[in-house]
């Protein structure tokens, strides 16, 4: 009995050094920054808050229920082959045209008034601080593209999640960016993985800030942060409004419907395309993520003409079919009058002109 308690806290002891030690973590706050988080309003005891009270525990039956689920397998949760990526079109990117590049999941090239923007850049291959647990991406792996890329004016993150705040992809990005655009907290990742502390700009919710012609903007969500054991809500969360001469975007970022998109819609909107998260959602965790049906409504609520929806198309993190998201989007979408695009993980999609029907590809 004795070995197997010296053999616990042996193992205990090297997960606890792992984690302090592999930059995979990230690093945390220092102490100036609690200071300042402290004085925020959306700031109680040391941890970040949703603008309304939001509980996040699972209870007993729901993980009892998650296991279950996962024992038996879940029915065409991961597609049956690899997911195809479009052959990237650098010279549509770099024409000078506003325009998007969709890589899966909530990973975005954008083109902005002849500015190169890149969002939530997870381009590694498995949502997971190591390798042997977590969801592989359906295609192939994309940290490659990264060396084919321009020069990139500036990074947004929405949160410190890891399909989201990729090590390995910021590893490479790192000397090929101006700018890092992080809610308060993230900085303490980067700095810890070798980007230069003037490179990046920390936003509260509502903050708003110039960069090169563009209006920029941290905006609300529901959801929730941590990369570590014990660092959950240190960093901040939120969406970005990214406003140019041509086209005005919304990035939901990660999170529950609330009343906040309507709030977003009333001071930013109208938005000519919003970036919608509904995808890896389920009624035990509905108050972080949205569904279609409900990431719908988000656009309506914050004024976009044109939506995409994102957060699939590239892992497996929930229990419904990979494909469900988009399939339900698309009849909410034809139901309410929206204009739903979806781009092939890859494809270029110019914003100036009218946009190709939608053609099934996830149909493999």
């Amino acid at each position: 009995m004795i070995y197997l308690f010296v053999l616990l806290i042996v193992l205990v002891v090297a997960i606890l050094w792992f984690v302090n030690l592999h930059p995979v973590f990230g690093g945390n706050p220092s102490n100036e920054q609690k200071e300042l988080y402290s004085r925020f309003n959306n700031n109680s005891k040391g941890k970040f808050v949703n603008l309304v009270p939001t509980e996040m525990n699972l209870s007993v039956s729901d993980y009892y229920s998650m296991m279950k689920e996962n024992l038996l397998g879940g029915k065409d949760r991961n597609p049956a082959g690899q997911i195809p990526v479009t052959a990237i079109d650098w010279n549509e990117i770099s024409s000078g045209e506003d325009s998007l590049t969709w890589f899966g999941h909530s990973a975005f090239l954008l083109s902005v008034d002849n500015k190169k923007l890149l969002v939530d850049p997870m381009l590694g291959p498995i949502a997971s601080p190591v390798s042997f647990i977590g969801s592989k991406r359906y295609s192939e792996d994309l940290l490659h593209i990264i060396d084919e890329m321009p020069p990139i004016d500036a990074v947004f993150i929405t949160h410190d999640h890891y399909d989201h705040l990729d090590y390995l992809s910021i590893q490479k990005l790192k000397s090929k960016v101006g700018q890092f655009f992080v809610p308060h907290g993230v900085s303490a990742h980067l700095i810890r993985w070798g980007v230069e502390q003037e490179k990046i700009i920390e936003l509260n919710w509502w903050d708003e800030t110039k960069f090169q012609g563009l209006t920029i903007a941290l905006t609300p969500s529901k959801h929730f942060s941590g990369r570590g054991m014990f660092n959950r809500d240190t960093t901040l969360w939120g969406g970005w409004v990214i406003l140019g001469q041509q086209t005005r975007f919304y990035i939901s970022g990660d999170g529950g419907y609330d009343g906040h998109f309507k709030e977003i819609g009333s001071i930013y909107g109208p938005f000519d395309i919003t970036l919608m998260e509904g995808g890896q959602y389920d009624d035990r965790w509905s108050w972080v993520h949205m569904t279609p049906e409900e990431a719908v409504q988000a656009h309506l609520d914050v004024n976009g003409k044109n939506m995409m929806l994102v957060h699939w198309g590239a892992f497996t993190l929930a229990f419904h079919g990979w494909t469900d998201p988009i399939q339900r989007a698309l009849i909410e979408a034809q139901n309410r009058a929206v204009n739903l695009i979806v781009p092939q993980i890859g494809e270029t999609v110019p914003l100036n002109r009218d946009f190709a029907p939608v053609s099934p590809w996830w149909d493999i």
